[in-house]
């Protein structure tokens, strides 16, 4: 663990003059010494725009963009390496989804379904395609565990649904969704599916071709890379029929005045300059946690939400929110009386960080009548240790307010 910790920079950091405990994994996770070289090599060493150059520079760094094409292929095991388009993130992901299919399939008397555990970022876009072209957003609900009532299906799902869209796994509550569950369900009916895998690619192996899914969104920077890149997988057949996007440059094949026709995938979707470094940045995170294993990454972590929860449990006074029978990365709690605001404020003195809020998931709060929640969320690099000071935190908490 030492070896592997060491690879952090970030990890030596004190905080108020104590060691930083980074327990805020689930917003943005911390980048190995190894994607930050690569991104600085990238500028250092190739620093060139691609695609559209003869000279040596870029065509280096176009092999090298394209090259994580592939990687990002073979780590969701997807079909064809132009179904990988690159956005800035999970939330442009989605929204070229709900912009370009819905553009292309979704009329008048319409429905889309999502769940109840959604981030904010597969529920807003979703809502504006709905009202643009006068459809109905459906919610599968959610039971007091926090798990999806999956059993409500049957009646949520017709030929008026023409996309679910549903969370691989919750940030706020961290519930796993039975998402191959779900998607033969939809399939069944010949419902396209999308999923929102930002909380999921970073804890357990995604395949996506076994999935079935329709279209797979993850973000780089909550999987030890940078911010500002993500990923849309989209099986290559709605990919080909979607109009693009956005407009301007790469995305084009021949504009003049009168008409303009698109470029063949991926780049129809990858309109403007590309954020080169990022992309580079993003494939050493992919070997960073091909060489660590995906195996030991969700071990190491589902160990320490077992331990966290049975510390907090036995401390008294503490309420988790979210019990689901399968969950990942996180732990959400409230300390009895306590506004979370407040207790996040002690427990940062503490040098630990945590999150404190709604988690861009207000529905979530909504549902079981809180303001928001204390959220502990988990990286490879974390340790026991690191919770027995979250513990000593809430310690604090509770001496201070209860």
């Amino acid at each position: 663990m030492h070896s592997l910790r060491s690879q952090f920079p970030i990890l030596k950091t004190s905080v108020h003059n104590k060691p930083l405990v980074y327990l805020d994994n689930a917003a943005t996770n911390q980048k190995p010494l190894r994607v930050i070289n690569a991104i600085s090599n990238y500028y250092i060493q190739q620093n060139s725009n691609i695609h559209r150059g003869v000279h040596a520079l870029s065509q280096q760094a176009t092999e090298s963009y394209e090259h994580v094409r592939e990687q990002v292929k073979t780590f969701i095991n997807a079909k064809h390496s132009h179904e990988i388009i690159f956005t800035r993130g999970t939330t442009e992901a989605i929204n070229l989804v709900a912009y370009s299919f819905c553009k292309k399939y979704v009329s008048s008397g319409d429905e889309i379904l999502i769940s109840a555990l959604e981030h904010h970022s597969n529920i807003v876009p979703w809502q504006m395609a709905c009202e643009e072209r006068g459809a109905t957003l459906k919610v599968l609900p959610m039971n007091l565990n926090g798990e999806l009532m999956t059993e409500a299906l049957p009646q949520l799902l017709s030929n008026k649904v023409k996309l679910v869209a549903i969370a691989h796994i919750s940030n706020a509550l961290g519930t796993v969704n039975p998402i191959k569950k779900m998607i033969d369900a939809a399939h069944h009916l010949g419902i396209p599916v999308l999923i929102d895998g930002a909380q999921a690619v970073a804890h357990t192996k995604v395949d996506v071709q076994a999935l079935d899914c329709d279209f797979y969104c993850f973000s780089g920077h909550k999987m030890y890379g940078p911010m500002g890149i993500g990923v849309l997988y989209g099986k290559e057949q709605w990919l080909e029929t979607m109009p693009p996007y956005q407009g301007g440059g790469e995305m084009i094949d021949e504009v003049t005045f009168k008409k303009t026709t698109y470029n063949v995938l991926p780049f129809k979707f990858e309109a403007g300059t590309p954020n080169v470094g990022d992309v580079i940045g993003l494939g050493e995170a992919l070997r960073f946690i091909s060489d660590t294993g995906i195996s030991t990454i969700a071990e190491t972590e589902e160990a320490l939400i077992r331990y966290c929860e049975e510390q907090l449990l036995a401390e008294g006074g503490i309420t988790l929110v979210g019990t689901p029978e399968k969950k990942s990365g996180v732990v959400s709690f409230l300390i009895d009386n306590v506004h979370p605001y407040d207790a996040g404020t002690i427990i940062d003195r503490f040098g630990v960080a945590v999150r404190t809020g709604h988690h861009c998931a207000q529905p979530v709060m909504d549902f079981f009548g809180i303001p928001g929640t204390i959220r502990a969320s988990f990286a490879v690099y974390n340790t026991k240790a690191e919770i027995d000071v979250l513990i000593k935190a809430v310690q604090q908490v509770k001496t201070m307010f209860c």
